[in-house]
């Protein structure tokens, strides 16, 4: 089923997603996504370091796997987060992008299973790496047209 939105209609309707400046950088008729938010001062963790803050990463991998369920051919067009479990690795290093890759690998007629990893410009040692379990239901736009 088609998805009722555009996946930058997606993003632009998530307060979070303006505010972490997050971006589409593709995403395939399969429902692969990839986002990125830029390294801000405003969400570092360690001021020592520099550290972006967990809370940041785990916002755009959520957002990722979200956009991920919704887009995927067998999507009925709404999702929320059931369960999300990221492994944090290593920290992202300071002043980069840190990107993160969502795909569904499973759908249900109720629930969504996706993967992701995030990484920044170190693309073969990821920042993190998730499994979540999201609803599939219908969008609240269908349901009130």
């Amino acid at each position: 089923m088609a998805s009722p939105f555009t996946p930058q209609q997606f993003l632009d309707a998530l307060p979070h997603a303006r505010a972490l400046s997050m971006r589409l950088d593709s995403v395939t008729e399969d429902g692969h996504v990839t986002l990125s938010m830029p390294w801000d001062a405003r969400l570092v963790g360690d001021p020592a370091t520099g550290v972006l803050h967990g809370g940041a990463v785990y916002a755009l991998m959520d957002t990722a796997c979200g956009l991920a369920a919704t887009l995927h051919p067998n999507s009925s067009g709404g999702t929320a987060t059931l369960d999300l479990r990221i492994d944090y690795m290593r920290p992202a290093t300071p002043g980069q992008r840190v990107r993160a890759e969502a795909f569904c690998y499973n759908m249900t007629r109720s629930v969504a299973f996706i993967r992701a990893v995030a990484t920044d410009d170190d693309t073969a040692r990821p920042v993190a790496s998730a499994t979540g379990a999201f609803t599939n239901e219908p969008s609240r736009r269908k349901a009130d047209a």
